[in-house]
């Protein structure tokens, strides 16, 4: 009777689709589906495909194949799966100060300035997308992101 081992090496195909599942298992558990581990799984499932088919015999053949295959769906399915992981435009919500309006108790630049929240003046900043170059006191400015202690306003 063969042990497991000599099984595998004697069916080719076998041991073509265990890697493809075990790359699988790990890129959907430990990565995150982020390509590398599902693209060669890939390549190893439709290569294990032509060994079963008797298509393709040989050891160098087939890494060919899991080459040529792996590259293939990386280049055919790397553009959709990165739509999958979202734009990249994520509203930042780490202070409830964001997106309020205060007034500007010191004039605003690019370099400083003060505003009044809640009854303290804190410092602040023009964002670098702003089209003002100052803001004036007494207007009226919009937080759009904090920065350790400045705020950050348009």
């Amino acid at each position: 009777m063969d042990t497991i081992i000599d099984y595998l090496f004697n069916n080719h195909d076998k041991l073509l689709y265990i890697f493809a599942g075990i790359s699988l298992l790990v890129e959907l558990t430990l990565i995150g589906l982020s390509g590398p581990l599902l693209f060669f799984a890939i390549g190893c499932a439709l290569t294990g495909v032509l060994v079963s088919l008797n298509i393709v015999s040989t050891w160098e053949m087939e890494l060919l194949f899991v080459g040529v295959f792996t590259l293939l769906s990386s280049l055919v399915m790397w553009k959709p799966l990165k739509q999958f992981q979202g734009s990249g435009n994520v509203s930042d919500t780490s202070s409830d100060m964001i997106g309020q309006m205060v007034p500007v108790s010191d004039t605003v630049t690019h370099h400083g300035g003060n505003v009044r929240h809640s009854g303290i003046n804190w410092n602040a900043r023009l964002s670098d997308d702003s089209p003002a170059k100052s803001i004036a006191t007494g207007e009226r400015v919009k937080i759009c992101a904090v920065d350790g202690n400045i705020l950050i306003v348009k």
